[in-house]
């Protein structure tokens, strides 16, 4: 599915639609470059699924973990790992099949290890605008 997205309340929009339809246990990679609004997006989702806190970019932490109302949301960063393409700790998080798990930069880490059952990629247009190609197992309307 392709989406042009005008404006940061189509993509707070998109990030509440995309929230509502998870059901728990889904791998997600993000794709994009800096700035294009892949952390944006995952506080939108992160919001739509009743996390609290705030959500930022864990670049440094690799890993931040919010509850939500549908279980765990492990956030991660793959950005620090684009030489390594493998981080052991991320095991931890990306096998366990009950939490929601965001990654971004997840093109970074070793794809074959890992299902990624939904990817996202997010380009910069001219004006502010992004084109948004979403593969994989999610049904939003």
């Amino acid at each position: 599915m392709k989406l042009i997205i005008n404006n940061l309340d189509e993509l707070k929009m998109l990030g509440e639609k995309i929230g509502k339809s998870l059901k728990g246990g889904e791998l997600i990679g993000l794709k994009g470059n800096l700035g294009v609004g892949k952390t944006t997006l995952t506080k939108y989702i992160a919001k739509s699924i009743g996390v609290k806190e705030e959500v930022i970019s864990p670049t440094f932490n690799i890993v931040k973990v919010y509850e939500s109302n549908k279980g765990m949301l492990y956030h991660i960063d793959a950005y620090r790992l684009e030489e390594l393409k493998y981080d052991p700790i991320l095991d931890d998080y990306l096998f366990d099949d009950s939490a929601i798990k965001i990654v971004e930069w997840y093109n970074f880490i070793e794809e074959n290890l890992y299902d990624f059952k939904i990817v996202i990629d997010i380009k910069l247009l001219p004006d502010s605008k992004r084109e948004i190609n979403i593969m994989g197992d999610l049904c939003i309307d």
